[in-house]
């Protein structure tokens, strides 16, 4: 069964930076839309930033100008770069396809310490 591994996470003060990764037993990363998901505390999973096969990417609006999505460095991998980390960023981060998700790994733990 595939497997997406998230590692990268951490406790960082506000203004500090994380470079999250996301690692595939197969291909989904290179053949599908794929992108970051953030839980935070008591609420639903939302899709953060998004790379298209062809590598168009799309940002929710509070993250724009702050995180980076981008494949690679090595195949069937996916980082996240995510700059002047604020509070509100605070999550369990995954990775996954954009739709018709496959099945989610244990996800990295991001705390912003204000």
């Amino acid at each position: 069964q595939e497997r997406l591994v998230e590692s990268g996470g951490g406790s960082v003060q506000a203004g500090g930076s994380l470079r999250l990764s996301c690692a595939d037993s197969e291909d989904t990363l290179y053949k599908y839309c794929v992108g970051w998901f953030r839980q935070a505390p008591g609420k639903e999973r939302e899709g953060v930033a998004f790379i298209t096969p062809f590598g168009y990417t799309t940002y929710e609006d509070s993250v724009k100008g702050r995180f980076t999505i981008s494949k690679g460095p090595v195949k069937n991998t996916m980082t996240l770069q995510i700059d002047n980390l604020k509070p509100e960023d605070t999550g369990v981060y995954y990775c996954n396809r954009c739709e018709d998700y496959i099945p989610w790994g244990q996800g990295t733990q991001v705390t912003v310490i204000s």
